[in-house]
């Protein structure tokens, strides 16, 4: 099979793909710096709250939270069992469907998210936005959505969070 005609990538599409392949590296690597220095938990760990944090009841079960987060099951849980300890979630039964976990953001987990979220907005605006113009950045996302639908994997954002007062923008991941 690998000689059957293999599409091998030409010298343009090989330096897109490793350009690609190197941003999106050192992006996730520099969110997750800035992250651990300012606030003291990784990127996952975030995203998990802030994902909460856009429920309108602060409460997901854990099967939801895995697919907004897009993280494993397991990867999943063991950053809300962290993340219990610290008491910014909470985990308890489906009232109606007593296999199934509710995962809730506490009110220290809301606060903790909303001091974290202007130096995370922060970096992804000087990392992602900055260097880019308005058409380059609408550009961006149509390629990101393009790419996430060829993968199975359409981005479906939940629901905008509410603008903090005065800064017009929310928690966000």
């Amino acid at each position: 099979m690998m000689g059957d005609m293999v599409r091998w990538l030409d010298d343009d599409e090989q330096r897109t793909w490793r350009a690609f392949l190197w941003a999106t590296q050192l992006l996730q690597e520099e969110m997750d710096r800035q992250l651990q220095r300012d606030a003291g938990v990784p990127l996952s760990y975030y995203v998990a709250m802030a994902m909460l944090s856009e429920s309108p009841t602060r409460s997901l079960t854990m099967s939801e939270l895995a697919q907004s987060a897009h993280s494993s099951p397991s990867r999943l849980s063991h950053a809300v069992r962290k993340l219990e300890e610290l008491g910014y979630i909470e985990r308890s039964r489906h009232p109606e469907d007593g296999r199934t976990t509710i995962a809730t953001l506490t009110e220290a987990g809301l606060a903790f998210v909303e001091s974290a979220a202007p130096g995370h907005v922060e970096t992804v605006r000087r990392a992602v936005f900055d260097p880019l113009g308005h058409d380059q950045a609408k550009h961006l996302r149509e390629i990101s959505e393009a790419i996430l639908q060829q993968l199975g994997r359409p981005c479906e954002p939940g629901p905008a969070p509410a603008p903090e007062a005065g800064t017009g923008t929310g928690p966000t991941a």
